[in-house]
């Protein structure tokens, strides 16, 4: 990483500074270095909202935001850049005003985009860290391969329930992203923070680590997560720390690299088109058409494979068998009934009909968007969540 040219300190910030100024590993110099600095956070949710907080307090002249998202209510037990009053308005905006608010020495460059293999290079290039706050793995990997092929650090956190983790890639010497992963996990079977949940405030705690690693490579001080893996067990509270090597036949860093330019990420991970249609399966049913036989009196069996704590959120009826427990209880169901599984979101129920349908169950179908798509678009009273 290019150091930043030092930018001369304003008297007001040297005041608001004044308790980096006094910190030999910073002083004077190290704090102009920070100001002069360009961070890129990807994602303005979970992770970006403390990291960018932090890093706009601690005076990084330029922080670029990458964001298309708007702000839900569902978001605010961990998003603390956003509030109430922010529900339903652009992330990038809501950001931007609490930066501001935070340090008005700070400029922000919004992206109202989703970073693609497309704009991820032109993005990136005036920047001199990313910091990775994204929540998918498509993202993750488009990520990595952007930084190493423009030779820039990337700040990687990652949060699920109790447990994260935290880490620097592509920094000189360094591994990448690939090296700990080289293969993304198959489609669906790691869920999302919005499947599984995330205790509100683990982001908290691991963006503030990724805060500080940026920090840190701004300073050029310290010993950063470069070859290693901070593991984050906060149910325990407990931290443990994983080496990682350089692979050397790295696809993307190693001696003979195979990937030189950004790929279809989607495609990579098999993420595209949802967990069915990349089995080629097609066996949906949409809440409209669940909501029109209902009305008519024609209802299929409904399986319901949430986890039991969901179940005393909302329902919408039918037989509940939790997606763990399918296997096992194969005998409950009817193999030539019609069957129509939901859960949240229609991930989990995915899984579960590609299951089915493997076992013969011909008549199995996924409700496409699960309970969230039948609150929005048949039945508001149903709670979201």
């Amino acid at each position: 990483m290019a150091t930043p040219t030092p930018s001369a300190l304003a008297d007001d910030e040297v005041q608001r500074y004044a308790r980096h100024l006094v910190m030999p590993e910073v002083g004077r110099d190290g704090q102009e270095r920070i100001k002069a600095a360009r961070v890129l956070c990807v994602g303005a949710g979970g992770l970006g909202s403390p990291l960018l907080l932090y890093l706009g307090a601690a005076g990084v002249g330029t922080l670029g935001i990458v964001d298309f998202d708007v702000v839900d209510v569902s978001n605010l037990q961990r998003q603390v850049i956003h509030g109430t009053p922010d529900v339903g308005r652009k992330k990038l905006a809501s950001a931007a005003e609490r930066l501001r608010a935070v340090n008005p020495h700070v400029q922000v460059r919004p992206f109202e985009t989703r970073l693609t293999s497309q704009n991820a290079m032109e993005i990136l290039q005036d920047f001199d860290v990313v910091v990775d706050g994204t929540d998918n793995f498509a993202t993750r990997y488009l990520v990595n391969d952007a930084c190493v092929l423009s030779g820039k650090p990337n700040v990687h956190g990652a949060v699920f329930r109790f447990e994260g983790q935290a880490s620097v890639f592509s920094a000189p010497g360094g591994p990448c992203y690939r090296c700990l992963y080289p293969e993304p996990p198959p489609p669906g079977t790691v869920p999302s923070c919005a499947e599984g949940g995330v205790l509100g405030i683990l982001p908290g705690l691991v963006g503030l680590i990724q805060a500080t690693e940026t920090l840190k490579l701004l300073l050029g001080k310290g010993d950063p997560l470069v070859g290693r893996l901070l593991l984050v067990d906060a149910l325990a509270m407990r931290f443990r720390e994983v080496k990682i090597r350089k692979d050397p036949a790295c696809p993307v860093c190693g001696e003979r690299p195979t990937v030189t330019g950004l790929i279809d990420y989607e495609a990579f991970c098999g993420t595209r088109g949802g967990p069915l249609e990349a089995r080629g399966m097609g066996a949906e049913m949409t809440v409209e058409e669940l909501a029109a036989r209902r009305q008519a009196g024609d209802e299929p069996l409904l399986l319901d494979v949430r986890e039991p704590h969901e179940l005393r959120i909302c329902s919408i009826g039918g037989l509940h068998i939790p997606m763990n427990e399918v296997p096992a209880r194969l005998g409950e169901l009817d193999p030539s009934r019609e069957l129509v599984v939901y859960c949240r979101s229609g991930a989990r129920s995915g899984q579960v009909v590609a299951f089915l349908r493997q076992r013969g169950f011909a008549r199995a179908v996924n409700l496409t968007g699960g309970i969230l798509a039948w609150a929005d678009r048949v039945d508001q009273k149903v709670a979201k969540y």
